[in-house]
């Protein structure tokens, strides 16, 4: 296994159990040499003991494609951002993928992600929207989530520069020295674009990273929108 292809994956949790085993079986479908730390906020329903069942056994050297090492942390004391820093500071790879709990990867190019994480400082993808199943059309903030790539993505919505964290690529030597803000309740993902961006970093949307991005009732980004 060649170190340099290999990610930490970060998944924040908090009762995610209708989603969580397809999203960590799409990162084992998708990104073959990964680590997964789950980061739950009190899941009191399955999410944790689902997760377990993808977690490799350490007693066997041989490659079963279906399991993959799986490290839970707990965060009580839940922001997005401190949260984020929490996996992103016990990530053993240089590579760094975020993705949301309740989303799905259905295309990720591994080489091509590399090279993009290498030039800028983040890099995020794309968005499906999945109501109840059913693809809906993207407008409000799903808008956003265009067929095209753009760099250091300025939202006119929101006034203010855009990137988005259910699907994001990063080097973990960059995200140590320039953490997401833990006094944040939300928004996270611009904030840490804008500080960025006016430091002389930038950021890229590859709409070829691809996720379904299925609907909750506590996930942010559907607010408004269901």
């Amino acid at each position: 296994m060649n170190i340099e292809y290999c990610f930490s994956v970060i998944i924040r949790t908090r009762n995610e159990e209708r989603w969580i085993g397809h999203a960590i079986q799409s990162i084992i479908d998708h990104v073959p040499n990964n680590e997964i730390l789950i980061v739950d906020n009190k899941s009191t329903d399955k999410t944790l003991s689902i997760a377990s069942y993808f977690q490799k056994d350490p007693n066997y050297n041989d490659v079963d494609s279906n399991y993959t090492n799986i490290n839970i942390l707990s965060v009580d004391e839940y922001t997005p951002g401190r949260s984020l820093n929490l996996g992103i500071n016990n990530a053993k790879y240089e590579n760094i993928l975020i993705m949301s709990s309740h989303c799905v990867l259905k295309q990720f190019d591994i080489k091509k992600t590399l090279e993009l994480i290498n030039k800028y400082s983040g890099v995020f993808g794309n968005q499906i929207p999945i109501f109840e199943g059913k693809k809906i059309q993207k407008r409000y903030l799903w808008s956003h989530f265009k067929d095209i790539d753009e760099e250091n993505m300025y939202s006119e919505m929101e006034k203010r520069y855009f990137f988005h964290n259910a699907i994001s690529c990063f080097k973990k030597s960059f995200l140590l020295n320039h953490p997401f803000n833990e006094a944040l309740t939300g928004k996270e993902d611009r904030y840490w674009a804008r500080d960025v961006i006016e430091n002389g970093g930038s950021t890229y949307y590859d709409p070829t990273i691809l996720v379904d991005h299925h609907y909750t009732e506590n996930g942010n980004t559907w607010k408004g929108i269901g």
